[in-house]
């Protein structure tokens, strides 16, 4: 569990971190340089969960060896599917990440929302749906890893 005491916003207790995977964890299809190494030391502290709809057909693969469940989608438009996901784990419990329009719903959802800005770009919707935005998933999974940067982000 990943404990963060905001001033202003009160206590979030983390337990899942749900991330989509095209567009924030890879880039046509490929892991990001850094992911691996920072999702296996956040997975001493949050259960991770990968989301995808798996748009080049690599995710299982890309995704081997890392410390997570990878879930492909069943439908084309995910939106619902993936806010419905972290419904079931506990909106409260959920730190998620994203950058597309198909992570808005969740993104909002969830307890802490977090958008990329990477180099497949963000959607305008799921931005402004998000508590945070950083330029790219290290800088994201850093915030989670280093919670003062967060806290000082979040705090009123």
């Amino acid at each position: 569990m990943l404990r963060l005491e905001i001033p202003g916003r009160g206590t979030l207790e983390l337990e899942h971190l749900v991330l989509d995977f095209t567009g924030t964890l890879s880039l046509d299809g490929s892991l990001l340089p850094g992911v691996k190494e920072r999702l296996e030391a956040l997975a001493r502290h949050l259960k991770i969960h990968i989301l995808t709809a798996d748009t080049f057909g690599t995710a299982r693969e890309a995704c081997r060896g890392l410390p997570a469940e990878v879930h492909l989608l069943r439908q084309s438009l995910g939106a619902p599917e993936k806010e419905e996901f972290i419904r079931r784990l506990g909106v409260d419990r959920v730190a998620a990440v994203g950058n597309g329009v198909n992570d808005t719903l969740m993104v909002r959802e969830a307890a802490l929302g977090i958008m990329i800005l990477g180099p497949e770009g963000a959607a305008v919707q799921a931005v402004q749906a998000a508590d945070v935005l950083v330029r790219d998933i290290l800088d994201g999974l850093d915030l989670l890893l280093h919670p003062k940067r967060l806290i000082a982000t979040l705090r009123g």
